[in-house]
Order: C-alpha cells, then sequence, then structure tokens
C-alpha cells in the first residue's frame, strides 16, 4: 500500500479551534460594562457639575435690573414661559445640588427677576422702557419704528452696506440688548434721585417737626417757670407799691 505524502511548503499550521462568536462578545461586554458605565456616569456628573458652575456665573453677569437676561428670556415671553424657564433654572441650580458658593445668592437672583416679570405693574412698566429703547434705536438708524425683529431689515442689520459705512456691524439683538441696558441704568438713576429728594424732604419735614415740638416744649417750660415766679413777682410789686407810698407821706421840710 502505497502513502501519500504532501510536500512541507503546501502544508499549513493547524487552525485553532472555533471560538463560538457570541461567547467571546459576551464575555468582552461583561468584562468591559461595569467599567464603562462607571466612566460614563462619573463624566456625566461632572459634566452637570460643571454646567451648573457655569450657569450659575452667568446669573451673576447678567445685566441686574433687566429680569429677562436673568432668565435668559426673549423681551416678548409668555407668563408660561416665564414660569417654566425659572423652574428648570432655579432647580438646575439649586444649593442642595450645586457646590458653587454663591449658588444661594444666584437662586435668590432668579427668584427675585420671576417675582418683577409676574408682577403685572412692574413688567409693564420694564416693557415700556424697553419699547422706549427699541423706538430710540430704530430711529437712530433711519429705521422706521413699527419694524418686527423678524423683519429681513433688522436680521440683516450687520450686512447693510451704509450701517458697515458708519462702522455699524452689531448684530440687531445685541444692539438692542445693550440700548435697553443704557435706558435702564438712566431710569435707575432718575428712581435712585428721586427716592433720595424724597428722603432729604422727609429730613427737611422731620427737621421742622422736631423744632416745632421744641419750641412747644421752651414755651411750656416757660410758661410753668412763669406760674411759679407768680406769687415772688406779687410780692415785689407789692413792696414797690408800698415804698412807693411812703415816700408820698413824707412832708416836705421849708426852709426859712
Amino acid at each position: 500500500m502505497s502513502t501519500s505524502t504532501q510536500s512541507p511548503s503546501n502544508s499549513k499550521p493547524a487552525s485553532p479551534p472555533p471560538q463560538s462568536r457570541g461567547s467571546t462578545s459576551t464575555s468582552v461586554v461583561s468584562s468591559s460594562t461595569p467599567v464603562d458605565a462607571d466612566l460614563e456616569q462619573l463624566l456625566s456628573r461632572e459634566a452637570s457639575a460643571f454646567q451648573r458652575e457655569l450657569e450659575v456665573e452667568r446669573i451673576f453677569k447678567s445685566f441686574k435690573l433687566n429680569p429677562y437676561d436673568i432668565l435668559n428670556l426673549g423681551f416678548t415671553a409668555k407668563p408660561e414661559d416665564i414660569k417654566r424657564r425659572y423652574r428648570q433654572l432655579s432647580l438646575f441650580i439649586h444649593p442642595d445640588k450645586t457646590a458653587h458658593p454663591r449658588a444661594p445668592d444666584a437662586f435668590d437672583i432668579l427668584k427675585k427677576a420671576e417675582a418683577e416679570l409676574s408682577d403685572t405693574t412692574k413688567r409693564e412698566e420694564l416693557d415700556a422702557a424697553i419699547a422706549s429703547a427699541r423706538t430710540t434705536l430704530l430711529r437712530s438708524l433711519s429705521l422706521p419704528t413699527n419694524l418686527a425683529d423678524d423683519d429681513p431689515r433688522l436680521r440683516n442689520l450687520a450686512d447693510d452696506p451704509k450701517l458697515r459705512e458708519q462702522g455699524l456691524t452689531t448684530p440687531w439683538n445685541v444692539m438692542l440688548k445693550e440700548k435697553v441696558k443704557e435706558v435702564l441704568i438712566e431710569e435707575e438713576v432718575r428712581r435712585r434721585k428721586a427716592i433720595k429728594m424724597n428722603l432729604a424732604n422727609e429730613g427737611l419735614e422731620a427737621r421742622k417737626k422736631e423744632e416745632e415740638v421744641a419750641a412747644k416744649k421752651r414755651k411750656a417750660e416757660e410758661d410753668k417757670v412763669w406760674e411759679e415766679t407768680r406769687e415772688q413777682r406779687v410780692d415785689s410789686w407789692r413792696s414797690f407799691a408800698n415804698s412807693g407810698k411812703k415816700k408820698k407821706k413824707q412832708k416836705v421840710a421849708i426852709l426859712g
């Protein structure tokens, strides 16, 4: 019996025994999933903490006279939008969830901003100031004062050749925000001056009242002294009157 042999050059090394693809992937996943999950959770917590601290910083950098800016809302926000944004931000930067040392102060700033926009009178006053700033800005740009914010002339304001010649390349929303800031500062200065003047007037009135009280007190003391010295004055008058009568009774000696 002849036995056939293969040339060593044509022989192939024995391949390893086949493994189950499913079992291999399962072992890899099972060993890597806990580590990956923990790492992802840690990174997520760190990112969330970082975002919370950034939001606290944004609140402190916002313009405090403009509650829209504090809540990061547009000037046309609806009441439900204001309440929704306040709830989101107040929960996001709540001192119990944020390690930032100034988180309590930022929380109070948010609360005050929401209260001002929820107060109908205060919001109407604020919106009137914003409307005044908007009208003034549009007039300075030689544009109609009834333009809507989504008007192409405002959206493409930075591309206007005439404005570029004047060096005005700032987007409309940024220009409006700065103008509103300017107007609100002017109103706050006037308000503080009025308060100061009222306090000065109240101080003047208080001084007048104090002077009136002091004058009445002096008058009462003078009347009291007058009454207490009445008998003394009467006695003095009687002594004076009696001495006068004695002088009249004395006869004049005639010389010669």
